[in-house]
């Protein structure tokens, strides 16, 4: 097992990666995608700006307001994947770290001119980029953890009643 300094170090260190990279990736498709939407197996690949939250919620609103809306959420995310979230089992712990990692990688690309550049296009589901799939894979693991955590004590209750 790692010590406590290790995991915190790890926990940051790969929000800190997962931010590049789905940065990096938004430029990537901001640069090949301007002027020819592509194709990525099951995926389509357009370019677009969303000036909202998620699915394009608030759109009409200040983009300074969704800009600081989005900047206290991803502050409370990452200060507590910083403070307690590198504490929790493995999977927690990489649910976090994929949160924080999408919330970040968002927020820095909405800070500059106050929209997120979405890529992915599914053509039944609104276009999304790499950071939004951090976010929803994270959710998903979050809840399946909980999940477990919630019913772990149960079957060891049960296991204990059979016998």
């Amino acid at each position: 097992m790692s010590s406590p300094a290790t995991r915190r170090v790890s926990t940051l260190g790969a929000i800190a990666v997962l931010t590049g990279g789905a940065l990096l990736a938004k430029t990537v498709a901001e640069q090949s995608l301007a002027t020819t939407p592509g194709h990525a197996g099951p995926l389509q690949l357009r370019l677009l700006y969303n000036r909202g939250a998620a699915f394009g919620l608030g759109d009409a609103l200040p983009p300074w307001l969704v800009a600081t809306a989005t900047g206290a959420i991803t502050a409370a995310i990452l200060g507590y994947a910083s403070r307690a979230g590198w504490k929790q089992p493995a999977a927690m712990r990489w649910a976090i770290t994929a949160i924080a990692a999408g919330a970040a990688a968002n927020l820095l690309d909405r800070l500059p001119d106050g929209v997120v550049t979405d890529y992915l296009h599914t053509g039944w589901f609104p276009t999304f980029n790499l950071a939004d799939v951090l976010i929803t894979a994270g959710a998903v693991l979050l809840a399946l953890s909980i999940l477990h955590q919630d019913l772990a004590p149960r079957r060891r209750s049960e296991g204990a009643e059979e016998r």
